[in-house]
């Protein structure tokens, strides 16, 4: 099973660790997806939705609108659906905001070939988003891909700071970790301590025109001091196809 490769000792999984390993556990046992994700569903006070099987998402219906209809989530075998129920079951309310956004998208738009500013930055958020909680400093550099700033003078200042990856393509990527793997990071408040008042803040911050303005800024994830081995060598931050210097 594909939930079998994920180490679950990874730094970047320590926030999905308690939610996720013991259902990767159930579903490496040939237990179904759906039916591992629901117990672990089943143990949260108030959840608000339930997983089904990929085949109960009628053929003419938006998978988006489908949720917002039903309160449920279908979900295929793999990594990929996995690691978006996990943030389903860590952070509800954030995932019901961002479903309604794109419904209330569609309500406007309709299914188009090409996906507008607003859904473009609605899905990169689901899929690829990092959350940062860091002083000035580092999200400046950040934002100005001053690596050696961000990695380097301004290392020991990333003790103050956490990163939460978001995105579930982002978190499917990176079980076969490499290199050039970025994330678009978002930055939240440090008044937020606990991941259920991150998950409230988010839900409150996040709408459509901000997530079309591309509130972004890009994070080569093994970049952060002491999640990769090789990046305690300076020259690990050497790789301009991967540190790319700014835009001028």
């Amino acid at each position: 099973m594909e939930v079998g490769l994920i180490d679950w000792q990874a730094p970047w999984l320590a926030p999905w660790r308690g939610v996720g390993e013991a259902a990767a556990r159930s579903i490496a046992a040939e237990q179904s997806q759906v039916v591992a994700l629901n117990h672990a569903a089943s143990v949260l006070p108030g959840f608000p939705m339930r997983f089904v099987a990929q085949c109960e998402l009628p053929e003419a219906t938006a998978y988006e609108q489908h949720i917002f209809d039903t309160a449920c989530v279908p979900t295929r075998e793999g990594l990929h659906d996995f690691f978006n129920a996990l943030a389903w079951l860590q952070f509800p309310l954030t995932k019901k905001r961002l479903n309604q956004l794109h419904v209330a998208q569609i309500a406007q738009t309709g299914i188009q070939p090409v996906r507008g500013p607003a859904r473009d930055g609605l899905t990169l958020f689901d899929e690829n988003a990092a959350v940062l909680q860091a002083p000035d400093a580092l999200w400046d550099a950040l934002a100005a891909k001053d690596w050696q700033s961000l990695f380097g003078t301004l290392r020991p200042r990333w003790q103050q700071a956490q990163l939460l990856l978001f995105g579930h393509a982002l978190l499917e990527k990176l079980v076969q970790a490499r290199k050039g793997i970025t994330a678009h990071v978002y930055r939240a408040p440090t008044c937020c301590k606990t991941a259920a008042e991150l998950d409230v803040w988010l839900a409150q911050d996040l709408s459509a025109e901000k997530l079309a303005s591309k509130p972004f800024a890009h994070l080569p994830v093994l970049g952060v001091p002491h999640w990769w081995p090789a990046n305690e060598d300076p020259q690990f931050y050497a790789d301009t196809g991967v540190f790319r210097p700014p835009r001028s």
